[in-house]
């Protein structure tokens, strides 16, 4: 997921709290979100920032991943 602002409260929030709780339409999910950054995540980054685009025609800013945890 792309956040517009890194100063966005939820991007402050996942930063000192990694540990998150996900709703996708009915279902609910643990998960541990990070911040991609800039030079590690480069492949990564481009990729879904590449999605983004073609999707909702905007694909700029703070890329957060969000990794489900198994069950």
């Amino acid at each position: 997921m792309i956040a517009e602002y890194p100063t966005s409260h939820w991007v402050q929030n996942v930063q000192s709290e990694p540990a998150v709780q996900v709703r996708v339409a009915e279902q609910t999910f643990s998960a541990n979100a990070r911040v991609l950054q800039a030079e590690a995540d480069s492949t990564l980054r481009a990729v879904i920032q590449d999605l983004s685009r073609k999707k909702y025609g905007w694909g700029d800013g703070l890329v957060v991943e969000l990794k489900p945890l198994t069950q």
